[in-house]
């Protein structure tokens, strides 16, 4: 057999083996071969197939740059960082001033859309000239190569990330939907006492909240609390108090007994990291009167005629100290026709486009503005006022409103 025909048998046995290797790369990736299966099929193609002699495959796994695969005696001399984030099309390392890179001959980046994912390395052990080395020869099958394979793992981790993110999402409407649950279906409105709320989460899942338990007859206790934090972790926290708190307001009549229980009950769930702020009321429908602590709670403003009162005796904050170190348990009277706003840091540091807060004198202005409409217009006209402060601002955190008249 002549020398040209051998040369011709030689193309056409690699060309089919190089066809192969694309078909068989391609079925790996429809049977969901592992990465390294498919890094194993890749070694083998370059450095036994194709006997490309030194060879370096840098891999973005989503956080940091990994080395997966090295042939020659130079791999931890080369960092993507400082040697390679900048190319950004095929190159020769003659082209290069990198003494780094002098080792190899051919650069070769894999980039999706803007973003690289992958850098090859590749030189030769045999001495030949550059215009008939393996590099050379196979420089468009290695590049097509090595594209199918690492763009394959990255839609393979694109695909884990979307699926993790779909069950995270799942999870958290999950955890909204039970953190509904903690909120009352119903609360009272009858010829003493009229109650309303309102609530926006910042995302699917806060750590706000309020409650309303109709003791007996004459008598109802009330809540609003703030955990530090937010997601599934502050929720949990949440879901914690609102059972201690159910549980505990019905068994005791003195709210001294119910924040130190409370205190206990989050030091034991949170290990101290993290707190609730909370103000808890009871209101005697015959007497009119309100006791009240405020556990480091934003002060509740009540409004009697056009004067305002502060709430803000109590004791400091839950879930923090062993022993609450003071607790001062207010009693107050309450005439007719006043109005008591509770309401969650989230509306008073509401900020603008500016940077300026709504405050808490935005908030008495919205209250004296809408006091001889109905409770729950009040606070409808607090959020109007609220929105129409920020503006295209987003909510910043959490919004709880828990509106009282007192008739």
């Amino acid at each position: 057999m002549s020398k040209p025909t051998k040369n011709i048998k030689k193309r056409l046995q690699l060309g089919k083996l190089k066809l192969n290797k694309l078909l068989e790369v391609t079925n790996g990736i429809n049977n969901n071969l592992s990465q390294t299966e498919l890094f194993k099929i890749y070694e083998h193609v370059l450095v036994d197939d194709l006997n490309i002699g030194k060879l370096i495959l840098f891999v973005f796994d989503g956080e940091k740059w990994k080395q997966e695969l090295c042939h020659g005696d130079y791999c931890n001399l080369i960092s993507v960082e400082k040697d390679l984030i900048d190319i950004n099309e095929i190159i020769s390392t003659n082209n290069l001033s990198n003494e780094n890179l002098k080792e190899y001959d051919i650069i070769i980046p894999v980039y999706h859309k803007s973003n690289p994912l992958a850098f090859v390395l590749i030189g030769d052990l045999t001495i030949e000239k550059i215009e008939v080395s393996p590099i050379i020869k196979h420089l468009t099958f290695i590049q097509t190569f090595t594209n199918i394979i690492v763009v394959a793992i990255e839609n393979k981790r694109l695909y884990k990330r979307t699926l993790k993110q779909i069950a995270i999402e799942r999870e958290m409407e999950l955890a909204s939907e039970m953190q509904a649950m903690l909120f009352p279906d119903k609360l009272p409105n009858n010829k003493d006492i009229e109650i309303v709320s309102k609530y926006i989460p910042h995302h699917l899942v806060g750590g706000d909240y309020y409650d309303v338990i109709q003791l007996n007859r004459d008598e109802i206790a009330f809540c609003i609390a703030d955990v530090s934090g937010k997601g599934v972790s502050a929720a949990l926290i949440m879901s914690n108090f609102q059972a201690s708190f159910r549980s505990l307001v019905k068994r005791t009549s003195s709210l001294t007994e119910l924040v130190t229980e409370l205190n206990s009950n989050i030091l034991a769930s949170a290990k101290r990291e993290k707190f609730i702020t909370a103000f808890i009321g009871k209101y005697n429908c015959f007497t009119q009167n309100l006791q009240f602590i405020n556990a480091g709670h934003n002060p509740p403003l009540l409004l009697i005629g056009h004067q305002f009162k502060e709430l803000i005796d109590g004791c400091t904050i839950l879930g923090m100290f062993e022993r609450l170190p003071s607790i001062t348990e207010k009693n107050i009277y309450i005439p007719e026709d006043s109005s008591l706003i509770c309401y969650t840091d989230g509306v008073t540091e509401q900020n603008n486009a500016l940077g300026q807060e709504f405050g808490i004198n935005h908030l008495k202005k919205a209250i004296l503005k809408s006091k001889d409409l109905k409770i729950n217009k009040t606070v409808d006209f607090i959020i109007e006022e609220l929105n129409s402060f920020k503006k295209e601002a987003e909510y910043a955190d959490d919004i709880a409103l828990l509106g009282l008249r007192f008739k």
